[in-house]
C-alpha cells in the first residue's frame, strides 16, 4: 500500500496566468506484516509511473442543445492522454487541459520511505475562471494519476479555484507598464545599488486592479418617475473588488414624490449563446439573474439614508467567453406614493394618525458596476477550501 498526498503551497485560489505549485508525496507506510517477509524484494512497494496535469471542464444547461453536440465532440480532445479519457463525461464539455508532466517512472519505496515531487504549471492567462452559474459552470482540477504494473490507473483530483485577472482595459494598462520598463541591460551598472527584481505580470495586474478599485469618483443619479423626483443617489466609485462593501447615499430632500421604502440588490447577469448560427438575437440567448446580497429599508420621512452592501468572496468577477458573459449590477426597487395623507404633521398638530390604506407604485432601476478580483490569499482565507488531499493505492 502506498499513500499519496498533495499539498498546494499557496492555497487553493489562483489568478489566471499564475503558476500552480503543488507538492506531491508518495509514502510507503510501515506495516507489521513487513517483519515477516519471504525475501528482500517483498518489502518494497513499487509504482510504474505517475503524472499530473490541470483540467478545466465546462458543464452546461440541458437546454443548450448546440453545446451538447460540442461536448460530445470535445471528448476527443480529452482522449489525448490517459488522464483525460477518464475526466470527460456526457454532460460536460472539456474546455482545456495542460500537457501532462511525468513525475517519475518505476518508483520503489521501502517501508517508511517517502519521496516528494514538486509539480508546477502555469494557468493560461486567457482561460475561463472558475464559475458556478445556473446555465454554465467552469470547474478546475489538478489530476494526479499513477499505476501499478498490470493494474488499473488510479486518479486523485485536487480542486482549485481560478479568478479572472482583469478586463481588456486593465490588461492593456499592464502591458503598457511592462513596455515602459527600463531594462537592466540599458541602465549603467552601479555596484552600490541593490539589484531590483522585475515584477511579475500578475503582480503588475494586481497593482493595476488596486489602483482602479481605490479611485473615488462619486457619481450622482437623479431618480424620477412620472410624478416627479423620488431621490438623488450617490455612488462613491464604480469599480469594486471581491470582499469590499458597496457604499452609497440617498438624498430625499430633493424629492417631490414620497418614497416609502427602498431595496437594493447585488445581482449578476448571466447570458449564454444557445446557437451560434441563429440569426435572431432574441432567440439565440438565455439570461439568468442571480441575486446575492440585499439592502432593504423603510425610508418614509427620511431626509438622508445610506447603502452598505457587502460583496461576497465566493462570487466570480465579470468575465466573458465564447459561451457565456457575466456582468454585475445594482438593482433598485422604490416604493412610492402620491397620497396626500402621508404629508408630515404640522407643529400645531398634537398627534399624527397613519392612514390604514395607502396607494403605492413600485419602480425598478438597474445600475451597472464593475467587479474585479482581489488577491488569492484574501479569497482563500474567507472561503472554505482545503489545500491538502490524500489517497491510498492498494
Amino acid at each position: 500500500m502506498i499513500e499519496i498526498t498533495a499539498k498546494l503551497v499557496r492555497g487553493h485560489v489562483f489568478l489566471s496566468g499564475e503558476v500552480v505549485e503543488c507538492i506531491i508525496s508518495f509514502t510507503h507506510p510501515v506495516s507489521p506484516s513487513h517483519k515477516v517477509s519471504q525475501s528482500h524484494t517483498d518489502v518494497f512497494e513499487s509504482l510504474a509511473w505517475a503524472s499530473a496535469q490541470i483540467h478545466c471542464q465546462c458543464f452546461t444547461d440541458s437546454k443548450l442543445s448546440k453545446l451538447k453536440e460540442n461536448a460530445k465532440n470535445s471528448q476527443n480532445l480529452a482522449a489525448d492522454t490517459a488522464l483525460g479519457t477518464t475526466v470527460a463525461t456526457d454532460n460536460a464539455r472539456h474546455e482545456f487541459s495542460t500537457k501532462p508532466k511525468i513525475l517519475f517512472c518505476d518508483l520503489r519505496l521501502s517501508p517508511g520511505q517517502t519521496k516528494h515531487f514538486i509539480y508546477k504549471e502555469k494557468i493560461p492567462s486567457d482561460s475561463a475562471p472558475s464559475y458556478r452559474g445556473q446555465l454554465v459552470k467552469y470547474s478546475y482540477k489538478i489530476t494526479i494519476g499513477t499505476q501499478r504494473v498490470n493494474s488499473p490507473v488510479k486518479l486523485m483530483r485536487v480542486p482549485i479555484r481560478v479568478l479572472p485577472i482583469a478586463e481588456a482595459a486593465v490588461l492593456n494598462e499592464v502591458v503598457g507598464a511592462l513596455c515602459n520598463e527600463t531594462t537592466e541591460e540599458l541602465t549603467p551598472a552601479n555596484p552600490f545599488l541593490e539589484i531590483r527584481q522585475k515584477e511579475k505580470p500578475v503582480d503588475l495586474a494586481l497593482e493595476s486592479l488596486q489602483n482602479i478599485t481605490a479611485r473615488r469618483n462619486p457619481n450622482f443619479y437623479m431618480i424620477s418617475n412620472l410624478w416627479g423626483k423620488v431621490a438623488r443617489f450617490c455612488l462613491f466609485k464604480p469599480a469594486y473588488k471581491l470582499g469590499e462593501d458597496i457604499i452609497g447615499t440617498f438624498d430625499f430632500t430633493v424629492s417631490t414624490v414620497k418614497c416609502m421604502q427602498v431595496s437594493v440588490s447585488l445581482q449578476c447577469e448571466e447570458e449564454t449563446i444557445i446557437d451560434p448560427f441563429e440569426n435572431n438575437p432574441e432567440k439565440n440567448k438565455q439570461v439568468r439573474i442571480i441575486t446575492y446580497s440585499k439592502h432593504h429599508e423603510v425610508c418614509l420621512g427620511y431626509k438622508y439614508t445610506q447603502l452598505i452592501l457587502p460583496i461576497p468572496l465566493h462570487v466570480t468577477p465579470a468575465f466573458s467567453t465564447d459561451l457565456v458573459s457575466l456582468r454585475w449590477r445594482l438593482h433598485f426597487e422604490f416604493v412610492t406614493s402620491t397620497f396626500a395623507g402621508l404629508d408630515a404633521p404640522k407643529p400645531s398638530d398634537s398627534y399624527w394618525q397613519a392612514p390604514s390604506d395607502v396607494p403605492i407604485e413600485t419602480m425598478v432601476w438597474s445600475l451597472p458596476i464593475r467587479l474585479y478580483s482581489t488577491t488569492p490569499v484574501h479569497v482563500a482565507q474567507g472561503v472554505q477550501g482545503t489545500s491538502f488531499h490524500r489517497m491510498l493505492v492498494k
